[in-house]
């Protein structure tokens, strides 16, 4: 008996020491009914249920010439924050000028799962930026104190928005902060427009300051998740804008911001550095990431797409750059849109394009998540104190109270109603340049496959899963969730 015992206790001490096996993902769950959604081009479809009940039947080998979209759940990467956009200003003056009706049409467009888009992740402004209809702050001209410290101005519009938003959400919404400019006080130009830099006698106070910012509105009953270092750090713009070099940002991080947020109890806030565009991101990353007393306080880098200096190319190989050198950080997309607004253009159909195409590169690079610029605009593109006029999803007319719906606002969709908070990016790999796709599980289980073909041909291809397939068309200029 006392042998028995031995031997039973060597191989309970054999089993305890050996590493824990990675769990198996489970790569199909047999048979799995299929539904399709697809927005198109000269076509009445948008975010339509075209296919439904389609199943995956034995397929083998594809032949080369047979186009196909494999799908692999047994490898999975970045966890999803959330989709969505921007309750800037501008956007919560347009809805203030609507009737109650267009109002309650617009938080259902898109911030209900079910009859909307579902969006899931916001980002609001600190102080005024260029959809402000001025520029104002918080704080009277040289209170280093912050005594007087106030968001008065943001109760009149931006925060009953961003309330009836989180409510249309069904009560959570992620919320992240940026701030455009710091008081024109606390810069050496002292301007909040074109540029200059944070005076270091106002390091402390700046710091300081968004914390009073998230307190405030956390006294509102408006959560905040997150904050971002500044908006465009490199941009001297005619609007609200302020340059922190790369060494700059770092050395506020952890010199000020850093050590101020974990002083005030909110080191849990996630703070993002950077908060530009993809052409100095990997630059900014190492030098702020490499720094382990600064990188302790961050995030994940945020980033634009705006390419005003590299010939329109969106150059999504850099955001790769960054997730291999620092996987322990995250990369979000902070900010985009389509700019030079004009109405002759709202119909066009590269607006929606330029959205997937982002989206889907963004999302194979190891993004987390994904923030549009102003939720929705009225009939001119803003209101914008600069003249700064941009397309948004939806242009809301505030004197008739149409409402429109651009080709962006549905490409969206497709990602954000149907990629849930949670979701983990898993393969999606095509065999065709024209069809671009990612794919995602979320935490119900279930698989979702977007699709997008920008060419101006029909494409008949095969959804190739584990040996197994269902045939899909995908119509020109077009793109489908295909939800399984």
């Amino acid at each position: 008996m006392r042998k028995y015992l031995l031997l039973f206790v060597a191989c309970a001490t054999l089993a305890a020491a050996r590493p824990p096996h990675k769990k198996k993902v489970n790569r199909i769950s047999s048979p799995r009914s299929i539904k399709v959604y697809t927005t198109a081009d000269s076509t009445s479809y948008r975010l339509s249920l075209t296919a439904e009940n389609l199943t995956l039947t034995d397929f083998g080998q594809p032949k080369e010439t047979q186009p196909c979209v494999f799908v692999d759940p047994g490898h999975s990467f970045q966890t999803m924050v959330g989709i969505g956009g921007a309750l800037t200003d501008a956007s919560a003056e347009t809805f203030a000028k609507l009737p109650k009706q267009k109002q309650d049409e617009l938080l259902q467009a898109f911030y209900s799962r079910d009859k909307g888009i579902g969006y899931s992740l916001a980002r609001t402004n600190i102080n005024s930026c260029d959809f402000s209809s001025d520029s104002y702050t918080y704080v009277a001209e040289n209170d280093l104190s912050l005594q007087t410290f106030s968001v008065d101005h943001d109760r009149k519009y931006k925060i009953p928005l961003i309330k009836k938003a989180i409510a249309a959400a069904g009560g959570k919404l992620t919320l992240f902060v940026s701030p455009w400019s710091p008081p024109a006080w606390m810069k050496d130009n002292n301007d909040m427009l074109h540029g200059g830099k944070l005076k270091p006698s106002a390091a402390e106070a700046w710091a300081n300051y968004y914390v009073k910012f998230i307190r405030a509105y956390e006294k509102e009953q408006i959560p905040v998740w997150g904050l971002s270092v500044q908006n465009e750090p490199m941009a001297v713009q005619r609007w609200e804008s302020c340059v922190f070099t790369a060494e700059d940002e770092r050395d506020f991080i952890k010199q000020h911001l850093g050590p101020v947020l974990a002083k005030n109890n909110m080191s849990s806030k996630k703070l993002i550095a950077w908060d530009h565009n993809r052409d100095l991101i990997y630059q900014r990353a190492s030098t702020i990431l490499s720094d382990k007393d600064a990188a302790k306080y961050v995030w994940g880098i945020g980033f634009h797409w705006y390419e005003p200096w590299t010939g329109g190319t969106m150059q999504f190989e850099n955001l790769k750059r960054v997730a291999e050198s620092f996987p322990g950080k995250q990369l979000i997309f902070t900010e985009g849109c389509a700019e030079s607004f004009s109405n002759e253009l709202m119909s066009a159909w590269w607006l929606g394009e330029k959205y997937g195409r982002s989206m889907i590169n963004d999302f194979n690079a190891g993004t987390a998540g994904w923030t549009d610029w102003n939720v929705f605009l009225d009939q001119t593109g803003g209101p914008n104190h600069v003249q700064n006029f941009c397309f948004a999803p939806v242009h809301a007319n505030t004197e008739t109270g149409e409402i429109y719906y651009t080709s962006s606002y549905y490409y969206i969709g497709h990602f954000s109603k149907f990629v849930r908070p949670g979701a983990k990016r898993i393969i999606s790999s095509s065999s065709r340049s024209e069809l671009l796709t990612t794919a995602f599980r979320n935490t119900d289980g279930s698989i979702v496959v977007i699709v997008m073909n920008d060419s101006g041909k029909k494409i008949p291809y095969h959804l190739w899963l584990a040996g197994k397939a269902t045939e899909i068309v995908s119509l020109p200029h077009s793109i489908a969730s295909i939800v399984m």
